[in-house]
């Protein structure tokens, strides 16, 4: 069973910073596409950011410019690095790989204070 852990998530003022690692346990890690998403309460799930295999990444807009995405193989672990934080990036965080439908972490609440 392909399991996902993700961490950093905490409280951060506004215009703070966040580093979330996402542990992933798939032997086919290097080959599969992960994603970010965030569900803000009340709100549906949403893809925040990606990144392929090759490295190739894409980002919501909402998100574009302040948020980067990269992945380490050798490690197995996706990172988002979250900058300019704004009281709307308040969610809980969940990784994702794309290859396994069922493929995804616990999440990790991030708050952001205005």
């Amino acid at each position: 069973q392909v399991q996902l852990v993700e961490s950093g998530g905490g409280l951060v003022q506004t215009g703070g910073s966040l580093r979330l690692s996402c542990a992933a346990s798939a032997s086919t890690f290097s080959f599969d596409t992960i994603g970010w998403y965030r569900q803000a309460p009340g709100k549906q799930r949403e893809l925040v950011a990606s990144i392929s295999s090759g490295g190739r990444t894409a980002y919501a807009d909402s998100v574009k410019g302040r948020f980067a995405i990269s992945r380490d193989n050798a490690k197995r672990t996706v990172y988002l690095q979250m900058s300019s934080l704004k009281p709307e990036d308040t969610a809980v965080y969940y990784c994702h790989d794309l290859r396994y439908s069922s493929a995804w972490g616990q999440g990790t609440q991030v708050t952001v204070s205005s």
